[in-house]
């Protein structure tokens, strides 16, 4: 088991300690000095001694009152509130992720080379490389140092994946596609499968109508310390390549079309969508359940809530929104019903308008 003491966490994560040692007329409940031993993260509500909870969000302010935790990450403004030991930090969130990161006990995703791994013959391996049990790595493959392939994976021909990157279980990379270093591939994903381009073929007769594949010719290049959830899927360009840049953080089952380009740190919710060829700027949010058009530019620092639909190119920072909120069904029935009247009431207003012109 992990463990460290709360100074040692004091300093890992940057945070002036404040125990009972300290501050006896503080802390009225806890007995934790700098010496005491921290196993894991817990919250305000469920920690217990040899545990550490944090308070990034002031809806929970007062569990501090009962929390039975060892310590907790505050802001320096609620440690008058706090009745335990404090590690206090200007941002108790980032406090949180610096000790979660300590704390971490992920196993690698494999270990060595697995005998039961089909390797082909002219694949380069750097130092340290582990490919699990299963997995199938195609000719022309190049992993660097460090890289880890977990079981039953697929890396298709002429991929490159760099240095420390690891992928988890049953991905799937399809040919030529790039991988930038420090990366994360959650399990599931595709990336490099095919795009959806398609030629319609009609004479007239529409019984005759079908659909003309065209191969999809460009591959996928992901940058530096991305990092990719489970089940996404990411379509290769069709001429040109689809491009995730350095620092983009996707979620789980997530679809980017072909010819697709995300900027640096951009953050992507579960179940959105990109269509073909939108540009998508740097360091923007986009919220689950978004749906973005083909052919469309988004400026940098956008944030897109919740079921956002986006139609139009989006030229300047800020907050957008569209999707429709949850409401008790009658209100809803209410306003849908409204909404089908608006086509009336507009032509009525419309004629009223006339005839106070001609009045």
């Amino acid at each position: 088991m992990i463990s460290f003491t709360l100074a040692e966490i004091a300093k890992h994560i940057g945070a002036k300690l404040v125990t009972k040692d300290v501050a006896d007329t503080l802390l009225e409940k806890n007995s934790a000095s700098d010496n005491t031993l921290i196993t894991r993260l817990a919250t305000l509500a469920n920690a217990k001694a040899g545990q550490v909870a944090f308070l990034a969000n002031r809806k929970y302010v007062a569990q501090l009152a009962s929390t039975q935790a060892s310590a907790v990450i505050i802001a320096p403004q609620a440690l008058s509130e706090c009745k335990v030991a404090a590690l206090v930090m200007d941002n108790p969130y980032m406090g949180y992720a610096l000790l979660a990161n300590l704390l971490n006990t992920t196993p690698k995703t494999a270990n060595g080379i697995h005998p039961s791994a089909v390797i082909a013959d002219n694949v380069t391996l750097g130092e340290n490389v582990c490919i699990g049990a299963n997995s199938v790595i195609e000719t022309g493959v190049q992993l660097d140092d460090n890289v880890c392939i977990g079981a039953s994976c697929f890396i298709g021909e002429n991929v490159h994946i760099g240095a420390n990157t690891q992928l988890w279980s049953n991905i799937s990379i399809y040919h030529e596609v790039k991988i930038g270093q420090r990366c994360l591939i959650q399990a599931n994903t595709v990336i490099g499968s095919d795009g959806f381009g398609y030629a319609p073929l009609n004479d007239g007769n529409s019984e005759q109508f079908k659909w003309h594949k065209i191969p999809q010719l460009g591959s996928v290049v992901i940058g530096d310390q991305v990092e990719i959830g489970a089940s996404t899927t990411i379509d290769r360009g069709a001429l040109e390549d689809t491009i995730i840049k350095d620092g983009v953080i996707l979620d789980n089952q997530i679809q980017i079309a072909h010819n697709v380009v995300i900027g640096e740190n951009t953050a992507m919710a579960a179940c959105s969508v990109i269509a073909g060829s939108s540009v998508i700027g740097k360091n923007c949010t986009i919220a689950g359940l978004v749906g973005i058009n083909g052919h469309i530019n988004v400026a940098d620092n956008c944030v897109f809530t919740g079921m956002a639909m986006v139609t139009k190119d989006i030229n300047a920072a800020g907050v957008y929104s569209s999707g429709m909120p949850a409401a008790p069904n009658k209100e809803w029935n209410k306003t849908n019903a409204r909404v089908k009247r608006l086509d009336g009431l507009t032509k009525r207003v419309k004629e009223l308008e006339k005839l106070l012109e001609n009045k």
